[in-house]
């Protein structure tokens, strides 16, 4: 599997809020039923061979109504977290980042113009499916770092979701990518997160703080990063997930404990990880990937350390 690649912290929990997003664009209880038996399969090899079958159902969903805000978000979502997770192939990895990019950033252009609402919905024409790139001035990827910063502060809770789906699938373009341009583009996705994390509470709170302290460890504080503030950002997201994302000891243990060799921390999240229970309801798939990767974690430590 993928999951020992940078986007480790780009974790099935972005697929939660997809398959949310999904319910809600398609009204079904057929999707409702879906959404569970996923989020609750301990077998990720069967979600990694099914769930191409629930991204075309998106975008068919998307072609439909590509104007729909929810459904741009949980296409960006569910892309971002299938290609960072479950894709090998470079090249395939790449498209399917690039796919969630155009899906993330049209919902964050949808939610900032509305479009209008015809007043007979029978009379309604339906225009033809165009790709969701940004229109108009809507272009948030090629804003500069300031420009980007005062686009935020616009932002209010009712944007959050959108906001959330547009830098999830920010970050599986940038790993995707792997080049200095994209990683380049890494300060706005932090902003982005922070400005989350300012604007509402509700929105994926736990995954949001583990993103910020991935972003915040990558680098020592002598090349610009910050482990402290990740250290703080992990024991928050802790805090909010409440025992039930194992996946965010992982990340605490890779990204911050690794970075700061602190090798009594590693080793304590990574056992205590194996040591629980995979089994909670909306997040097995999720743990059960992160023991895996807690397992790699540890079978590697004598080499890191």
């Amino acid at each position: 599997m993928a999951a020992t690649r940078f986007t480790t912290f780009l974790s099935l929990s972005a697929i939660l809020a997809g398959c949310s997003s999904l319910i809600g664009s398609a009204t079904s209880g057929l999707a409702d039923s879906l959404t569970t038996t996923i989020l609750n399969q301990d077998d990720p090899e069967l979600v990694r061979d099914g769930a191409p079958a629930f991204l075309l159902m998106m975008d068919s969903f998307v072609e439909r109504d590509p104007d729909n805000e929810a459904t741009l978000q949980g296409a960006a979502q569910l892309y971002a977290a299938y290609g960072a997770i479950f894709v090998e192939d470079p090249e395939r990895a790449q498209r399917l980042a690039k796919r969630a990019q155009r899906y993330g950033e049209r919902a964050l252009c949808v939610k900032q113009r509305p479009p209008p609402k015809p007043k007979d919905r029978t009379s309604v024409v339906r225009k033809p499916y165009q790709k969701p790139e940004p229109q108009g001035d809507c272009d948030w990827r090629n804003l500069t770092y300031d420009e980007f910063v005062v686009a935020l502060d616009a932002l209010d809770e009712d944007d959050a979701p959108a906001l959330y789906s547009f830098a999830v699938s920010w970050l599986a373009w940038i790993s995707a990518s792997k080049d200095f341009e994209a990683i380049a583009n890494l300060p706005k996705v932090e902003a982005a997160l922070m400005r989350l994390a300012e604007i509402d509470e509700t929105t994926e709170p736990a995954t949001v703080h583990k993103y910020l302290g991935v972003l915040n460890s990558l680098r020592t504080p002598a090349l610009g990063g910050n482990p402290e503030l990740g250290r703080q950002n992990f024991e928050e997201a802790l805090s909010y997930a409440d025992g039930r994302d194992l996946s965010i000891k992982v990340d605490y243990a890779q990204y911050y404990a690794r970075l700061v060799y602190d090798r009594e921390l590693h080793d304590r999240l990574l056992n205590e990880v194996l040591e629980a229970d995979p089994v909670a309801d909306g997040y097995t798939l999720f743990n059960t990937v992160a023991q895996r990767h807690a397992r790699e974690l540890l079978d590697s430590a004598d080499d890191y350390f």
